[in-house]
C-alpha cells in the first residue's frame, strides 16, 4: 500500500496532482491504491470546496463498489480459471498497451513493475534495441552499473532468445554504458559481442575508439587489465629477460605463449602509435639506409621503414617512441618533413636490421650515373614558384641539376615500389603546377605536384635517360629506359612524349613487366573458358585472337598462352611493338616502323623462317590481318590482338576490314575478350548480406532469364563481399587486379555465320547458346566468389 504524510491543509495544485496520480492508479487497475489516495485527499483537506468534496465521495464509493465486486468474483473463480485468464490477458495485450503501462509505471516510480512490462516486450514483435534503453534506465534506478549488467544477462539467459537477439542486447547495453560514461563496462560488453560475432556492424570501430580513449599507465597495463597476463607472470618474465638478455615482450611471447598481437596492442595503446612486427616480405627502401651504419642501429634499436613521397613522411620503427634522446638522433640523421613512429619488439627490430643489411636480401646494382649520396632521395625538395615568370624563359632548373636528377629517380623508384603500371607527367598552365600521377591497379592516382618552372628540366632528364632528342619539343617521341639503382631490381620503362599547350610536353612512362609469363592456369579464367582456351591453343593451326582496350592485359594473356605451349619441339616467332615480356624459347622481333620494319614485313619474314607458332602484336590493318589469315591457313597457329569491345564485335570488325569471309571462317578458332578489374583487398574483405535492390540490380545486369537459370535466390543467408579499406590497400579497398573474360569459340555454327557475314547480334545469340558468358556475366560470377565488386564491373563494362 502507498503511504502519505497527513497534512492539515493542502494547496490547490497539490490536490490536482494527487487526483491525477489516483486516476493513473485507477486506469492501470490498481483500485486499492487509487481508493487510499482519494480518501487521503478527502481527510487531509477539511476546507475543500463542497462540489469537489461531493465528487471525491462519489469516486470513493464507486471504487469501493468495484473492489467489492472483484472480491465476489475472486471467491467464485478456480485456479484453472486464473490460468486461462492470465494466458488470455497475455495474448490480448499488445505492444502499445504495454508501452503505455510501462510509461505510467516509470512516472509513478514503480520501476520493478516497469521492468516486468519491458520483459513482456521480449516475447512480442518489438525491436530488441528499442527495449534496452528504457530497461537499463529502470535498472539504474534500482542497481549499480555492474549489477545492471548482471540483471540484463539474467534476462538474456532466462528467456528463449536467439543468438542474434542476445548479441543485439549486449551491443545496445554497451551503448547505454558508454552514454553514461561507464567506458570500461562498455568496452567489456563490446568485446563480449566480438566473441559471439566478430563481424558485428560498428563493433571494431567502437572498441578501437574506446581503447584509444582509455589511459594506460604502462606498457603492460592493457595485458593486466584484461587478464591476459598476471602480475606474477610479468615479474617472472622480467627476471627471465634479465638472465637471457632479452626483452620482456620477447619472453612473454616465446616462453609464456602470449600472442604477439596482444603484446603489440598493449604497446600500441600505451605509446599511441601503430605496432609493427617483423615480416620478411616487408621492404625497406635502400636509400634510407645508405647513411646509417648497422652497429649504430642495432645499439639504438630503431630502423627507418618507409617514406611517403606525397607527404615527405618517414616511418621509424623503434622499441620506445617516448625516448626523446633517440628521436632527436633520428631527426638529425634523417631530415624529413614529417616522422611517423611505429613501435616494435626489440628482437623484431634487430631482425629487421639484420635482414636488410644482409647482402643476400639487399640487391646491389651499380648506379647508372649518380654517386651514392644522390641516392639518399628523401622528399626534402621544395621548389618555389614565381607566378610572374614568363613561359618562354621559365628560369627553372635544367636536366643536369642534382635536384632534378634526384627527383626523377625518386618518382621512378616510388612508382616501381607501389606496383604502378604507368607514370603520367602532366604540366598545366592553369594551376602553374605539374601533376605526377601513377596508374595503380588500372586507376590513376595523383601522388605529387611540382612547380611548373622545373618541368622542362624534368622532361629533359627523362629524355636523356631514354636517349631521345631534348631539343625536339614540337613532335611526339618514343623511347625506352633501362633503370638500375641500388636496392631495387633493374627494370625497364617505355617512354612516350607528346607536345601540349603552352610549349610544354607531357610524358607517359609504362613500367614494363619482368621477364617470364604468368601461368595460364593462374589467369583467372572460368572453368569453361580455361578448358575451351586450352583446346584452342593446342590446335596445330588456325587463328586465335585476344581483344580489349589498351591496358586490358591482352599481351599478358597471349604470352601466358604461349608459355603453356612453349615446348622444345615447336618454333615460336613473335612480332611486337615493343617487346614487353620476354620468355626463354621464344624468338622475339621488335618492330620499328621508322625504318620500315612493320608488322606485315616481319610477318613475311617469319613465313620464311620455319615457324610453328606466330604471335603478331596487333592486327592494325587489312594487310597485317590478311597475312595472319594466310599464315593460319598454311599450317601455322597464329595469335594476335585487336582493339574491340566484345568477342562477337571482333568478327564484324575484321570482316569490315575487307577479309575474305570464307578464308576467315576456315582459320577462325576463337576470340577472347577481356578486361581487368581490381581485386577486393584480402586484408579488409568482409562478408555482408546485400539489399534486395542490390540483388535485383545484379539480376538485371546478368540478364533475368540467364540469372534465373542459375537457381540463385535472395534469402537471409545469401552473402556477398565488400572491403572497408585498410593500411594494406591504402584505404582504396582494392589490392591487385584480375581478368574477366568472354570467350567465343569457333564452332560449326559460328563458322557458318561468318561465311554469311551475319550481324553481331546473331553472332552473340549463337555464342550464348554455345555456352559463352559475357564480360558482365563472368564478372558477376567473380563477385559471388568474393574476388571483386559490382562497382568494378560497372567501371570497365558497358551495361
Amino acid at each position: 500500500m502507498v503511504e502519505f504524510n497527513t497534512m492539515s491543509s493542502v494547496h490547490e495544485t497539490d490536490i490536482d496532482s494527487r487526483a491525477k496520480e489516483a486516476e493513473a492508479y485507477y486506469s492501470h487497475g490498481l483500485l486499492n491504491e487509487s481508493l487510499e489516495l482519494y480518501e487521503q485527499i478527502l481527510s487531509s483537506t477539511p476546507k475543500l470546496d463542497p462540489n469537489r468534496q461531493k465528487l471525491l465521495k462519489e469516486k470513493i464509493q464507486v471504487l469501493k463498489n468495484e473492489i467489492a465486486e472483484l472480491e465476489k468474483v475472486k471467491q467464485t473463480i478456480t485456479s484453472d480459471d486464473i490460468t486461462i485468464f492470465k494466458q488470455t490477458w497475455e495474448v490480448d495485450e499488445d505492444v502499445p498497451e504495454i508501452l503505455g503501462s510501462v510509461s505510467a509505471y516509470k512516472e509513478l516510480g514503480l520501476f520493478n513493475e516497469a521492468i516486468e512490462g519491458y520483459m513482456k516486450l521480449f516475447g512480442l514483435d518489438y525491436p530488441t534495441v528499442n527495449i534496452i534503453p528504457g530497461l537499463v534506465e529502470c535498472l539504474f534506478e534500482l542497481h549499480s552499473p555492474s549489477r545492471v549488467i548482471d540483471q540484463v544477462y539474467n534476462i538474456i539467459y532466462s528467456n528463449d532468445l536467439s543468438d542474434s537477439v542476445k548479441v543485439d542486447i549486449r551491443f545496445a547495453l554497451g551503448q547505454e554504458m558508454e552514454n553514461r560514461k561507464h567506458k570500461d563496462l562498455a568496452l567489456e560488453l563490446y568485446q563480449s559481442v566480438t566473441e559471439i560475432n566478430p563481424d558485428y556492424p560498428e563493433i571494431k570501430s567502437k572498441i578501437s575508439a574506446l581503447l584509444s580513449a582509455t589511459k594506460f599507465r604502462s606498457k603492460y597495463d592493457y595485458l593486466l587489465k584484461y587478464k591476459i597476463v598476471t602480475k606474477e607472470q610479468l615479474e617472472n618474465a622480467l627476471a627471465l629477460a634479465k638472465k637471457a638478455n632479452k626483452s620482456v615482450e620477447f619472453v612473454l611471447v616465446e616462453y609464456k605463449k602470449i600472442k604477439k598481437e596482444e603484446i603489440g596492442k598493449s604497446l600500441s595503446l600505451f605509446f599511441k602509435c601503430p605496432f609493427k612486427a617483423f615480416d620478411p616480405k616487408m621492404s625497406i627502401p635502400y636509400e634510407l639506409l645508405t647513411k646509417l651504419k648497422k652497429p649504430f642501429l642495432q645499439q639504438n634499436t630503431w630502423v627507418p621503414l618507409n617514406w611517403e613521397m606525397t607527404t615527405g613522411e618517414v616511418e621509424i620503427l623503434i622499441d620506445n617512441p617516448a625516448d626523446i634522446t633517440r628521436t632527436d638522433f633520428i631527426s638529425t640523421l634523417i631530415k624529413a618533413k614529417k616522422y611517423k613512429m611505429s613501435v616494435g619488439i626489440k628482437e623484431d627490430i634487430l631482425a629487421c636490421i639484420n635482414y636488410f643489411y644482409d647482402q643476400k636480401n639487399t640487391p646491389i646494382e651499380t648506379p647508372q650515373e649518380d654517386d651514392e649520396d644522390s641516392m639518399f632521395m628523401l622528399p626534402e625538395i621544395d621548389f618555389e614558384e614565381d607566378d610572374d615568370q614568363p613561359v618562354e624563359d621559365d628560369g627553372g632548373m635544367d636536366e643536369a641539376s642534382s635536384q632534378v636528377v634526384r627527383m626523377v629517380d625518386q618518382i621512378l623508384i616510388t612508382a616501381y615500389r607501389k606496383d604502378a603500371s604507368d607514370i603520367h607527367i602532366e604540366p598545366s598552365l592553369i594551376t602553374k603546377k605539374t601533376d605526377i600521377r601513377y596508374r595503380i591497379d588500372g586507376v590513376c592516382q595523383e601522388v605529387l605536384q611540382v612547380p611548373l618552372n622545373s618541368t622542362r628540366g624534368l622532361i629533359s632528364r627523362i629524355k636523356i635517360m631514354a636517349n631521345l632528342d631534348i631539343a625536339e619539343r614540337r613532335l611526339p617521341q618514343d623511347g625506352k629506359i633501362k633503370f638500375k639503382r641500388k636496392g631495387i631490381k633493374p627494370f625497364e620503362l617505355r617512354l612516350a612524349t607528346l607536345p601540349t599547350a603552352g610549349g610544354y610536353e607531357d610524358a607517359v612512362l609504362r613500367i614494363l613487366a619482368e621477364s617470364g609469363a604468368m601461368k595460364f592456369d593462374d589467369m583467372g579464367l572460368s572453368e569453361r573458358n580455361l578448358e575451351q582456351a586450352k583446346k584452342i591453343i593446342t590446335q596445330p593451326y588456325g587463328l586465335f585472337l585476344v581483344v580489349g582496350p589498351t591496358g586490358s592485359g591482352k599481351t599478358t594473356t597471349l604470352h601466358s598462352a604461349l608459355g603453356y605451349i612453349n615446348k622444345p619441339g615447336v618454333k615460336i616467332w613473335t612480332a611486337e611493338d615493343p617487346v614487353e615480356i620476354s620468355q626463354q624459347g621464344l624468338r622475339q622481333v621488335e618492330c620499328k616502323p621508322k625504318i620500315g620494319l612493320d608488322f606485315p614485313r616481319v610477318m613475311r619474314a617469319f613465313l620464311r623462317a620455319d615457324p610453328d607458332i606466330i604471335m603478331i602484336g596487333e592486327m592494325r590493318d587489312k594487310e597485317t590481318s590478311h597475312i595472319g589469315i594466310e599464315a593460319s591457313l598454311t599450317g601455322h597457329l597464329v595469335f594476335s590482338t585487336l582493339h574491340t569491345n566484345s568477342a562477337p564485335e571482333t568478327i564484324t570488325r575484321l570482316l569490315d576490314m575487307g577479309l575474305n569471309p570464307l578464308n576467315f571462317s576456315d582459320a577462325f578458332l576463337g576470340v577472347l575478350a577481356q578486361r581487368l578489374v581490381r581485386r577486393l583487398c584480402k586484408s579488409c574483405k568482409k562478408e555482408y548480406h546485400p539489399t534486395e535492390e542490390e540483388f535485383e540490380t545484379i539480376r538485371i545486369l546478368y540478364g533475368k532469364e540467364a540469372f534465373d537459370a542459375l537457381d540463385l535466390k535472395y534469402t537471409p543467408e545469401f552473402k556477398m563481399f565488400r572491403a572497408e579499406g585498410c593500411e594494406a590497400c591504402s584505404g582504396s579497398k582494392y589490392k591487385g587486379r584480375l581478368g574477366i573474360h568472354e570467350l567465343m569459340v569457333g564452332t560449326k555454327e559460328i563458322k557458318k555465320m561468318i561465311k554469311t557475314e551475319a550481324p553481331t547480334d546473331e553472332l552473340f545469340k549463337q555464342a550464348a547458346k554455345d555456352g559463352m558468358a559475357t564480360l558482365i556475366q563472368d564478372g558477376i560470377h567473380k563477385i559471388f566468389k568474393g574476388l571483386t565488386d559490382l562497382d568494378e564491373i560497372r567501371r570497365v563494362c558497358v551495361s
